[in-house]
């Protein structure tokens, strides 16, 4: 039974007779002492014991949640992963791999399959997740969302549409500065009236010192998130830009891969009610309907 109070110090008891009561007889203030600091110790512990009954912590269990992914023209998919790029407040969950390799995704979680088409994630962890797709033959389709790239700034809805002119503008920006790759291409477009966020693929597949480190030539490729702010009409880049990846392999090898993304399989929120995704795989890898790396 729980106290809800501590017993208050009383009087010692009295000594009964015996052995212990003989032997303290030449010295009764000895034997009081004895017994206050007793019974102050028990009644300590009786009320710790009390209000740690009460106050001790009840853990409730970790909220996981379900997410399910349906692929329409999945037959060729050989895996379904889920990673968590971002934290809440922008940061990177984990720095940017050197040693990636494009068949190998670093994913948070692996999708289950449980039928044709359908892969199944269950116990995840609450957060923001985007998908990678792996098929056959060398297929990569990867969502993605526009993580913050200046302090204080928010996530940007991959929804969030430009006008035709910031567009052009930005994309006339990209093509007349200087780059180190020599292929760097614009995949999507999202802002405001006051910032515009760019996904862009950096491929550079000319010869480099890398092609004697690895005794074939080989190609560079990243993507990145690129920051263009309005300064009075006209759109500035900031220094400051945001890394997904890093891949460097054989150029003739790379050429035969596809990688493409779609904003549908990012920013994807998990919490503790269970989530369905419908996703349909293009038949066809057309360069006018999809954005990515396609064979050469």
């Amino acid at each position: 039974m729980l106290h809800n109070h501590c017993p208050t110090e009383t009087a010692p008891a009295q000594r009964g007779e015996g052995t212990r009561d003989s032997y303290f007889s030449n010295n009764p203030q000895h034997d009081n002492a004895i017994n206050t600091i007793l019974f102050k110790t028990i009644a300590a512990m009786v009320c710790l014991g009390s209000f740690s009954s009460v106050f001790s912590p009840v853990l409730a269990p970790a909220r996981t949640g379900t997410l399910t992914v349906q692929l329409r023209y999945g037959e060729n998919v050989t895996s379904v992963g889920a990673i968590r790029r971002w934290e809440a407040d922008g940061n990177a969950v984990r720095p940017v791999d050197p040693k990636a390799k494009i068949d190998a995704p670093a994913v948070s979680a692996s999708g289950k399959q449980t039928s044709a088409g359908q892969w199944i994630f269950e116990n995840l962890p609450p957060g923001n997740y985007d998908l990678v797709i792996l098929a056959k033959p060398r297929i990569r389709i990867e969502g993605f969302r526009f993580p913050p790239v200046l302090e204080f700034d928010p996530f940007l809805d991959n929804s969030a549409k430009i006008t035709e002119t910031a567009r052009e503008q930005v994309a006339r920006e990209i093509a007349q500065s200087r780059h180190y790759e020599n292929k760097v291409t614009p995949l999507y477009y999202a802002g405001d009236q006051r910032q515009v966020r760019v996904l862009v693929q950096l491929l550079r597949d000319r010869p480099t010192s890398y092609d004697r480190q690895y005794g074939e030539p080989v190609a560079t490729l990243r993507h990145e998130v690129w920051q263009y702010t309005n300064h009075y009409g006209g759109w500035a880049k900031e220094k400051r830009t945001r890394v997904f990846d890093r891949i460097i392999m054989p150029k003739e090898e790379l050429r035969r891969w596809t990688w493409i993304w779609h904003p549908k399989l990012g920013g994807i929120e998990i919490e503790n009610i269970p989530v369905t995704l419908l996703f349909e795989l293009p038949r066809q890898y057309d360069p006018q309907r999809v954005r990515g790396l396609l064979p050469e």
